[in-house]
């Protein structure tokens, strides 16, 4: 394959392993690709070829792949989606490997399509065997129960690696067992009669009603909406919202067509009237709704548009014989008033034995961390945060 570099040996008398460095080797790659992460039974899409394809298209720039790819005779069995770059930690330039994720990945893995730890052994001495040309390898945005941190963890401490984790986010979740009317009627009474006298205030303005795009045609349109009411009030402001950069805005673009053409995609609208007020940029997979990106109109305000809106969605989602309602990111208040449950994240850093990863490893994980907590016993913060610090790193 052309852009990708055999190793010398095969791994194990079983396996060959080939790193992609090339951006239309790795293009050509997506049947194979998406047919291990079927066989691995990943149950979203953020390890899809689509997915990953068109995060490398809009946020490669100035990085190098570096796509490990192990083979069991001519079949995929495992990829480790990684790429290379030169960032800052602590201060100090290192060479760092790491997944391809930034704020715009909820979630990020090792795809790996076979039982047992004979795949991920590959990926490891893969990684062993180009040692020299990184000092830190970040896995990012991994989930609290993937086998990933656990197996990795553990070769790592047997080749006597230094090994830190980071908290990431904790992103609630709500499984749709039962029916949408029990569980409603097992939230808080409070809840539901806010959720009522929000819908009957909107009433007052015209019937609110849930609006689904998930057609090709109908797509530029109403994504156009959605970026409006995504931008409105304080993301726009603090330059968090996706029109605020090009390359963001692309991003979400271009996986909007390739997911509506395979049948993920829901734009989802609240409406009064003819009125779009709340949108979500969601998707549907393997039975799942994810709500990836949520706004809406400030000028609605006192009518929790984006409450009503979830709770029209989710009552879809019962309605379609889903499994799951993801709400992704953090977990802010207005996620917790539906469901309790969250999935927890980690950043998993492993250092290479070089002198710069020697000098990174205690500062980031000692040095720094004890000068925090010094600091915060002098200055306690006015009001806790569900904000989790976020690793340094550049994204």
């Amino acid at each position: 394959m052309q852009g990708a570099a055999p190793l010398a040996q095969p791994v194990s008398q079983a396996c060959s392993v080939e790193i992609v460095t090339d951006a239309s080797a790795f293009e050509r790659l997506e049947p194979e690709w998406n047919e291990a992460v079927e066989r691995a039974g990943i149950a979203h899409p953020f390890l899809r070829h689509e997915w990953l394809w068109t995060w490398w298209e809009c946020f490669g720039q100035g990085r190098r792949l570096h796509i490990v790819i192990v083979r069991a005779g001519a079949r995929i069995v495992a990829i480790a989606p990684l790429l290379s770059e030169t960032v800052s930690l602590c201060g100090i330039p290192v060479r760092q490997l790491r997944l391809m994720f930034n704020d715009h990945t909820p979630r990020a893995d090792v795809i790996v399509a076979e039982p047992g730890e004979r795949a991920y052994r590959a990926i490891w001495k893969a990684l062993v065997d180009t040692g020299d040309r990184w000092d830190v390898l970040l896995l990012g945005q991994i989930s609290g129960d993937s086998k990933t941190r656990e197996v990795f963890t553990r070769l790592a401490s047997e080749d006597g690696r230094a090994i830190g984790v980071w908290k990431s986010s904790d992103s609630p979740y709500l499984e749709l067992a039962g029916t949408w009317d029990s569980y409603f009627g097992g939230l808080p009474g409070k809840f539901r009669s806010n959720v009522r006298n929000r819908i009957s205030r909107l009433q007052r303005q015209g019937q609110p009603a849930l609006e689904t795009v998930d057609s090709l045609p109908d797509v530029e349109e109403a994504l156009a909406d959605a970026f409006r009411l995504e931008a409105s009030g304080w993301k726009l402001r603090e330059g968090t919202a996706i029109t605020s950069r090009a390359d963001v805005q692309r991003f979400y673009t271009v996986f909007a067509h390739r997911a509506a053409a395979r049948g993920w995609l829901r734009l989802q609208f609240l409406t009064v009237g003819n009125q779009r007020i709340a949108a979500s940029f969601s998707l549907v997979y393997g039975r799942r709704l994810f709500l990836c990106k949520t706004g809406y109109d400030p000028a609605f305000e006192t009518c929790s548009p984006f409450k009503v809106l979830t709770s029209f969605a989710t009552e879809q989602a019962y309605q379609e014989g889903l499994a799951e309602v993801d709400f992704l990111g953090d977990t802010e208040p207005w996620k917790l008033e539906w469901t309790s449950a969250v999935r927890s994240h980690d950043w998993l850093y492993v250092f290479s034995n070089s002198a710069r990863a020697r000098l990174v490893y205690p500062l980031k994980f000692r040095v720094i961390p004890t000068l925090h907590r010094a600091m915060s016993t002098k200055h306690p913060a006015p009001a806790p945060s569900t904000q989790h610090p976020a690793p340094s790193t550049e994204l």
